[in-house]
Order: structure tokens, then sequence, then C-alpha cells
């Protein structure tokens, strides 16, 4: 019996090899070099919204064992404005952020507004589509650096409108949702450790809408952000 079961083992292998090899291979790349990642949340509106599936250029930052967040070879650091992707130890989930700050900066927000190593960002309110407009939020576009990017703002703050002034340590970023009145970042979890960084993401591949039976939005695939 133990001869016939091997020898069916045998055959079942030698019959979908290639099948197991391109799985393998398959899973291999999405865990080191690129991958793509579903947004359940609306931390970071306006730029990605629930239902956005963003790619994750996982060899942004780094070269690592596939399955593991060991680094091989650091081929980058994250930069301000980039959007990363970063296994949260303190959140207990992978999360979607954006850099505000890197090692050294320091960073504070009183009502919402930004000030990056003493300057002042600077921000612009935008119009909203009346279909797609809510009365108690507003649509900002934030200047920081040498970047612009737009944000959700509540027009009553939040209690995370405000934190002193830090400094960023070395090995470590501060990280703020674009949804800035409703977004577990920094603020909540503290800042993000070098090494829980995975990838980064500057496009939306595919999105599906959640409040209309999950149809698709055709006009966020490839969507640059």
């Amino acid at each position: 019996m133990s001869l016939f079961k091997n020898k069916k083992a045998s055959k079942f292998w030698k019959e979908n090899k290639s099948l197991f090899v391109f799985i393998s291979l398959m899973l291999v790349f999405r865990s080191a070099v690129a991958d793509w990642n579903d947004v359940p949340t609306g931390s970071m509106k306006p730029t990605i919204v629930e239902g956005d599936r963003i790619y994750v250029d996982k060899l942004a930052y780094d070269l690592r064992v596939p399955f593991t967040l060991h680094s091989l070879i650091k081929l980058a650091d994250p930069q301000r404005n980039d959007i990363i992707i970063f296994e949260s130890a303190a959140a207990d989930k992978r999360l979607v952020k954006r850099v505000i700050g890197i090692p050294g900066d320091v960073v504070a927000m009183k009502n919402n507004k930004l000030y990056l190593n003493g300057q002042a960002s600077s921000y612009q309110s935008l119009k909203v589509q009346p279909s797609v407009a809510n009365t108690n939020e507003l649509i900002v576009q934030e200047s920081l650096a040498t970047a612009t990017h737009n944000i959700r703002l509540n027009k009553q703050a939040s209690s995370l409108a405000n934190f002193s002034s830090v400094k960023v340590p070395e090995g470590f970023y501060l990280v703020l949702g674009d949804n800035r009145d409703n977004s577990a970042d920094s603020r909540v979890i503290g800042f993000v450790p070098r090494h829980e960084i995975i990838g980064r993401s500057n496009k939306v591949v595919m999105s599906l809408n959640y409040d209309n039976y999950f149809l698709p939005r055709a006009e966020r695939f490839f969507l640059d952000i």
C-alpha cells in the first residue's frame, strides 16, 4: 500500500511540477519584489479610498529574504511624502501611511497645520464635486518641503489635530494618514522603525466600490497617487 501511495504521489508531482514551480516563484515574487495591497479603511483619503488595491514596490528600499523582514541589501531610505507600507508591531497589522518626518527632522502640528524643522507647511482649499462633497469635511492641498499632496480635514478638528515638537530618532520615521482627523498613525502608534517598512506605493492598480455592490471604479484603475 505504501509503495502504491508513493508511486501515485510521484506521478502527481511529475504531472503538476510546472504548476508548483510557477506558484512557488509567484509567491517569492510577491513576497520580495512586488505585490498589491488591499486598502480596507479611509485613513488615506482622499489619496487612497476604501476598496483600492495599491501597487507595492518591495524593492524600493531593500532586497529582503522572501517571507521575512530581514534585509539583505539596503537599496534606499524612505523620503518625505513617500507612501509606505509597513508591518506595524504597535498596531499588530499592516498599515499604509505617508512619510512626514525622516530621521533628524523636528515635526509639530498645531490645529492640523504641520511644522517641519521650524517651517510651516502651506495649505490651499480645493473645490470638491457636489456628488462627493461632505459638509463636515474639507479637501486641502498641503505643501510639505518640496512636494504637494491632498489631505482631508474635519471642519471641527479632532483630538489628533495637535502635537508638540518631536525629533525623529535615527532608524525611525514619522508617518501620518492623509485623512488627518481619522487616522491611527504616528500620533497613535509612535515612530515607525525602519525595519518594519516593506515597500512604497505610487499607483492604484484597481478599485472596487464597497458601497455599490463591489462594482469596479474604472476611473481609479492605474491611477497615480
